[in-house]
C-alpha cells in the first residue's frame, strides 16, 4: 500500500483517539454539512460546544455573565492576532473577568473559567480534520485542528513521508500562509504542529523554523529510542490530557519587549525539569522537609533563564506553596540585571512584576513583606556591615532563594550565602540552577542545595537542536617570557575579573598584573589585532554573522579596539546605534580619558545588546572584559576570540556564547590566543564522555572533514581541466561551466552526489576558515559551489526543496567570481532562454546541436518537466500521458539502453507533441476545462471513438456544466457530495451511448479531473 498524507493524517487521528479525543470530519461539522456545528466558514470556535462548557464549569455564575464572557472570547478586539493570542491566553490560563448583580443587589466581581484545569475529563476533547475556514477571499484547510472546549487550540499541518519534497519546511511555509490568509483562526491557537509522518516538531505563532522542536519522551522523563516515530512520541507526550492542560496553564507566556510580542513553548527538557522541580520544592519547604530543593543542570544555551521562569510561574501558584516569596540570587550585577530583565519580559505567567533590590536597605524592605513577591538580588548585598551579624528579616518557611550558577565556591559564596542568607532567612529553601556541572570536588553545593533534580547535557542538547556545537582553534600569541616563568591560571586570576562589586577589583594583584602588563604590550596587541582583522574578515567571507573578542583588563580592551582601528578606520563612529564594533564596559569619571568614549551607561549597553542581537544589524563585532560572558543571548555570534585567562564554568560559561542555534549556523567557533586548551579539557571533565564529544571539538576534526569531503567532490572532477574558470578571464570562466556540467552529468548519478557533497563541503569550509588547509582549497571550493549553484538553479533537483545553503553560510566562491553572481545554464551554454510554452523548432534544434549531449538532455528534460507540471495543474490525461513518456525515455537512458544522443531526439519528438497537444483544444472549439474533460473521456480508445468527435464535445461541455453545478466547499472529501457527482456522471455516459465496460473507468477519471480542475469553484 502507498502511503500517502492521508494515511498519515488517518493514523494520527487514531493516535488522538487513543488519548480519549473525539474525532468528527470537518465537512460534516460544517454549515452545509450533514451534522452543522458552525454557523458559517469563517466561524472558528464550535460555538455549541463553548456555551455547553460554559455552564457546566459555572455553575453559579448568572446566564449574563456567561454571556458576557462568551462575547470577550469570541470577539477579538485588536487588529494583530498575536495580541488577541496573548489577550485569549490571558483568559483561557487565569479566567474571564466579568461582573454581575448578586442575590442582594450589589455589583460583584467574579470568573468565568474556559477550562477545568483540575480535572480533565471535565473539558471536551475533539480533534477535526479537513476543518476550511473561509477569510476574505482565502479558503484554506488545515489537516488537524484540535479542540478543547471547542476552541481551537492547537493545529496540525502533516507532510507524506514518502514525498520527497513534502517536508517540515513545506509544513512549516504553509503555517506562515495560513497566517496570512485565516488569521481569526490562531487568535486562539496554543501550538502548532509539524510533521511529516516521521519528525515532527513543536512550535508557537512566532517560532522561526529553527525553534520548532522535537518532544522526545511520550511519559516521563526517559527520552524515547530512535526507532518510535517522532510524531507518535510528540503527540502522546504534548497532547495526553492531563499533560496538556499543564503545558498551556504553565508553560506557554509571551515576552513583551515594546510593541514586540514573542509566543515561547517550554521544551521537553524544560518541562520535565519544571515538574521536578515543583515537586522537590513542594516537599522541601514541608514540615519534614530539609530546606535543600537541588540543582537544575540544563547546559548553556538550552533555555536556563526559560526554565527559571515557568518553575517561578508555576511554583508561585501552586496551593501548598500558600504564595510563596521568590529571592532571585546571582552573584553580578550584570547577570542580576539579566536576569531580572527575563523575567520582566514574561510578567503575564508571573501574575506580578518582579522587583529589584537598589542596595541592602532596599532589599531588607522589600524581604520584609508578610507573603509573595519575586525579588531579584546579588549575594553581596547579604553582606553584613562591619562584621555585624546580618538580621533577621523573615522566618517564614515558603521563601525559596532560587540561585543562579549556584557552585561559585571561589567567591565565599556558598559559606557566605549558608552564613549570611540563613541568618535573614533561617526557614528559607533553596534551589540551584545552572548551566555547568557541579565540580567534583565541590562539596558544599550538594550540602547547601542538595542533589541533581534535572540533567540536561551537551549532548543531548545537540541532537535536540537546542544548541550547536563548538570547534576549538589555537592561535596563540606567544608572550615575552620564559615559559617556566608564565603564571599559571589559578582562582586568583577569576577573583579579580569576577567580582564586579568588589571595591577592590582595580587594585589588582602582582601576579594578574604581571600578566597583564605581557598581554598588553603595544607589539603583541598588533600581533593579536592583525590576525583577528584577517581571521574574522575570512569567517565571513564563509559565514555571515557576529564576534566577540575577551581580554584580560579594560587598558587592552580600549589599545586592541584603537589598533583594530589603524587597520579598519571605517569600523568606527562615535554613534552608539552605527559603527561595526564597539567596547562594552563600565567605569567612571576617574578612569583615563582614553576609556571615557567607551564608558556606557546601562541604557546605551542595551542598545548595543539589541544591535548585535539583530544579524541584520551593521554591528560586527564587541570587545568585553567581563560583561556579557554570561547571560548574553545572540545567536548570530559564532566566533569567539579569547586572550584572558578563564577555567572550570567560567570558561565553559563564556564560550556558550557562540553555541546558540541560528538558522542554518552548523557550530560555533573559539579561538584561543593564550592557551587555554588545557584549562578547557579540564573544565569539560566534569561532563558526561558523550558531551565531551559535543563541546570544545578541535577545529582540525573540521578541517579533516573538509579534507575528506573535498577529497571526494576532487574526484568525482578527475581529468577535468577548470585551471581557467580560477585564472581565466570572465569569457573563459564563463565556457567552463557547461564542460564541467557536462562532466558532472555523464557521470552515474553525479548530479545527486555532487549536489550532497559540495552541500557537506561548504558546511566543512565555513568552520575551518581560515585554517591554512581551507584557504588553500578556496578557489576550489567557490568552483565546485558556482557548478553547484548552476545544477541547482537550472535543472530538475529530485528531492528537498533547495535550502542546505540557507542564511548563515553563504556560497564561497573564488577570487574570480563574485558572491553574488549566478549563471544562467542557457547562456553558458550558448542557448536562447526559451518560452517553456512554445519549445520552438529553432529552439529545439539548436538543443540537438549541442555539443554537450548530457547537459542538452538535462536542459531538456528540465523544460519538458516544467511545461508538464504546469499541464498537470489543468488537465490530467494529458500530463500523466507526457510523463510516463518522459519517464520511459529517460529510464532507458540511465539504464543505458539508449545513448544521449538518441534520448535528445526521442525527448524532442516529445516537445512537439506536447506542443500540438496544446493547440488541439483551439482547433475543436472547445475551453481549456472542456478539453480537459474531453481527454478524460479517453477519445483514442477504438471502442469510444466510433461517438464520433462532437459527441464526444457534447459530453465535455455537459460534463463542465454538472460539474459546475455540483460542487461546493469541501466537495472533494463530502462523500455524499462526490456519490451525487459520480451518479450525474454516469447518467450523462450512458446518456450519450459511452461504452458500457469503459464507464467506471471513465467516471473515476472525470472525478479525478474534477477535483483537481476545479477545486476552487466551491468559493
Amino acid at each position: 500500500m502507498t502511503i500517502t498524507e492521508t494515511v498519515v493524517e488517518q493514523v494520527t487521528i487514531d493516535w488522538f483517539r487513543d488519548l480519549g479525543y473525539q474525532y468528527l470530519s470537518g465537512p460534516d461539522i460544517a454549515c452545509d454539512g450533514p451534522y452543522p456545528e458552525r454557523g458559517s466558514y469563517v466561524d472558528v470556535i464550535l460555538e455549541g460546544r463553548l456555551h455547553s462548557v460554559l455552564v457546566a464549569l459555572n455553575p453559579d455564575i448568572p446566564a449574563e455573565a456567561l454571556e458576557d464572557a462568551f462575547r470577550k472570547v469570541t470577539r477579538p478586539d485588536s487588529p494583530s492576532p498575536i495580541a488577541n493570542n496573548r489577550q485569549f491566553h490571558k483568559m483561557l490560563t487565569e479566567g474571564v473577568d466579568v461582573e454581575y448583580r448578586n442575590e442582594e443587589g450589589r455589583i460583584v466581581g467574579d470568573k468565568v473559567w474556559l477550562m477545568d484545569f483540575a480535572c480533565p475529563e471535565r473539558n471536551d476533547w475533539l480533534v477535526v480534520n479537513q476543518f476550511t475556514v473561509i477569510e476574505g477571499q482565502q479558503n484554506r484547510r488545515p489537516d488537524l485542528v484540535v479542540f478543547v472546549n471547542g476552541l481551537p487550540l492547537a493545529v496540525i499541518e502533516l507532510k507524506n513521508p514518502a514525498d520527497e519534497n513534502a517536508t517540515l519546511k513545506t509544513a512549516y511555509n504553509q503555517f506562515q500562509t495560513y497566517k496570512m490568509d485565516i488569521p481569526s483562526l490562531f487568535s486562539y491557537n496554543e501550538m502548532l504542529v509539524i510533521s511529516d509522518g516521521t519528525e515532527a516538531r513543536v512550535g508557537t505563532l512566532t517560532s522561526g523554523q529553527e525553534w520548532f522542536l522535537p518532544w522526545r519522551n511520550s511519559n516521563g522523563t526517559t527520552v524515547e529510542q530512535k526507532d518510535i516515530l517522532e510524531l507518535e512520541v510528540l503527540l502522546n507526550g504534548v497532547f495526553e490530557k492531563s499533560r496538556f492542560l499543564d503545558l498551556v496553564r504553565h508553560f506557554i507566556l509571551f515576552e513583551v519587549d515594546g510593541s514586540k510580542i514573542t509566543k515561547k513553548i517550554a521544551a521537553y527538557h524544560q518541562y520535565h525539569a519544571v515538574n521536578a522541580a515543583v515537586a522537590a520544592t513542594v516537599k522541601a519547604t514541608s514540615p519534614e522537609g530539609d530546606k535543600r530543593v537541588g540543582v537544575v543542570w540544563h547546559t548553556q544555551g538550552a533555555g536556563k533563564s526559560l526554565t527559571m521562569v515557568f518553575y517561578a510561574g508555576k511554583i508561585i501558584l501552586h496551593p501548598a506553596m500558600e504564595n510563596p516569596t521568590l529571592v532571585l540570587l546571582t552573584d553580578r550585577n550584570d547577570l542580576d540585571q539579566q536576569l531580572f530583565d527575563n523575567f520582566a519580559l514574561a510578567q503575564d505567567i508571573l501574575r506580578q512584576e518582579p522587583k529589584q533590590a537598589t542596595n541592602r536597605e532596599h532589599l531588607r524592605k522589600l524581604l520584609r513583606i508578610a507573603s509573595g513577591g519575586i525579588l531579584f538580588t546579588t549575594i553581596q548585598k547579604f553582606l553584613p556591615e562591619n562584621g555585624i551579624r546580618f538580621p533577621l528579616l523573615s522566618d517564614r518557611h515558603n521563601i525559596v532563594v532560587i540561585a543562579d550558577e549556584a557552585h561559585r565556591s571561589q567567591y565565599d559564596f556558598i559559606d557566605g550565602l549558608a552564613r549570611n542568607m540563613r541568618d535573614a532567612l533561617p526557614n528559607a529553601s533553596f534551589i540551584g540552577f545552572t548551566g555547568t556541572p557541579i565540580e567534583k570536588a565541590d562539596r558544599s553545593t550538594p550540602a547547601v542545595f542538595g542533589d541533581y533534580i534535572s540533567i540536561y547535557d551537551i549532548q543531548q542538547a545537540v541532537i535536540d537542536g537546542a544548541t550547536v556545537r563548538i570547534f576549538y582553534e589555537g592561535r596563540l600569541a606567544k608572550i615575552e617570557l620564559k615559559e617556566n616563568e608564565r603564571p599559571h591560571i589559578d582562582p586568583e586570576f577569576e577573583e579579580v575579573t569576577e567580582s564586579e562589586e568588589e571595591n577592590v577589583r582595580e587594585k589588582l594583584k602582582n601576579k594578574w598584573a604581571r600578566l597583564e602588563a605581557m598581554v598588553g604590550t603595544e607589539k603583541r596587541i598588533n600581533l593579536v589585532t592583525k590576525d583577528i582583522v584577517n581571521h574574522f574578515e575570512q569567517r565571513l567571507e564563509a559565514m555571515d554573522g557576529k564576534g566577540m573578542i575577551v581580554c584580560m583588563s579594560r587598558r587592552i580592551c580600549v589599545d586592541l579596539y584603537d589598533a583594530l582601528l589603524k587597520l579598519h578606520p571605517s569600523w568606527h563612529h562615535q554613534d552608539d546605534d552605527k559603527g561595526a564594533i564597539k567596547v562594552i564596559m563600565t567605569g567612571s569619571a576617574g578612569d583615563p580619558a582614553n576609556f571615557q568614549p567607551h564608558i556606557r551607561n546601562k541604557i546605551r549597553r542595551e542598545a548595543i545588546k539589541k544591535r548585535m542581537r539583530d544579524p541584520s544589524d551593521p554591528i560586527k563585532l564587541v570587545i568585553v572584559r567581563d560583561m556579557w560572558l554570561t547571560g548574553f543571548d545572540a545567536p548570530c555570534l559564532h566566533t569567539m576570540y579569547i586572550d584572558k585567562p578563564m577555567r572550570g564554568h567560567v570558561l565553559m560559561q563564556a564560550i556558550a556564547r557562540v553555541n546558540r542555534v541560528f538558522r542554518d549556523k552548523p557550530g560555533g567557533l573559539i579561538v584561543d590566543y593564550l592557551g587555554i586548551a588545557d584549562e578547557l579539557k579540564k573544565a569539560l571533565a566534569d561532563y558526561t564522555e558523550g558531551s565531551r564529544r559535543d563541546t570544545g571539538i578541535p577545529q582540525e576534526e573540521a578541517v579533516a572533514i573538509m579534507l575528506e569531503k573535498y577529497e571526494i567532490v576532487s574526484s568525482m572532477f578527475h581529468g577535468f581541466d577548470y585551471s581557467k574558470f580560477i585564472t581565466g578571464t570572465p569569457a573563459e570562466r564563463l565556457k567552463v561551466i557547461p564542460s564541467a556540467m557536462e562532466h558532472i552529468l555523464s557521470q552515474e548519478d553525479g548530479k545527486t552526489r555532487l549536489l550532497q557533497s559540495v552541500t557537506e563541503l561548504s558546511q566543512a569550509f565555513a568552520l575551518s576558515v581560515p585554517h591554512i588547509d581551507a584557504l588553500r582549497i578556496r578557489d576550489d571550493v567557490g568552483f565546485f559551489q558556482t557548478i553547484r549553484a548552476t545544477i541547482a538553479k537550472n535543472i530538475r533537483i529530485p528531492g528537498k526543496p533547495e535550502e542546505e545553503l540557507d542564511l548563515a553560510i553563504r556560497q564561497i566562491v573564488s577570487r574570480a567570481v563574485s558572491s553574488d553572481e549566478v549563471v544562467d545554464i542557457f547562456s553558458a551554454a550558448g542557448l536562447k532562454k526559451p518560452d517553456i510554452s512554445i519549445l520552438s523548432d529553432e529552439f529545439l534544434s539548436e538543443l540537438q546541436g549541442m555539443p554537450h549531449r548530457n547537459l542538452a538532455l538535462e536542459v531538456l528534460q528540465k523544460l519538458l518537466n516544467d511545461e508538464i507540471k504546469a499541464r498537470a495543474r489543468k488537465n490530467l490525461v494529458q500530463s500523466r500521458s507526457f510523463a510516463e513518456m518522459l519517464e520511459r525515455t529517460i529510464q532507458r537512458y540511465q539504464s543505458r539502453t539508449i545513448e544521449a544522443a538518441q534520448v535528445i531526439l526521442e525527448l524532442i519528438e516529445l516537445a512537439k507533441e506536447m506542443r500540438e497537444a496544446k493547440s488541439r483544444g483551439e482547433k475543436l472549439g472547445l475551453t481549456e476545462e472542456e478539453e480537459a474533460f474531453y481527454d478524460a473521456l479517453e477519445v483514442n480508445d477504438s471502442a469510444v471513438k466510433v461517438l464520433g468527435d462532437e459527441t464526444l464535445k457534447t459530453i465535455a461541455r455537459e460534463l463542465v456544466e454538472a460539474v459546475r453545478r455540483n460542487v461546493t466547499i469541501d466537495w472533494t472529501v463530502r462523500e455524499s457530495v462526490r456519490a451525487k457527482l459520480r451518479t450525474t456522471v454516469k447518467r450523462l455516459l450512458r446518456k450519450y451511448g459511452y461504452p458500457p465496460d469503459k464507464q467506471e473507468r471513465a467516471t473515476l477519471t472525470v472525478l479525478e479531473q474534477a477535483e483537481l480542475l476545479c477545486k476552487d469553484w466551491g468559493n
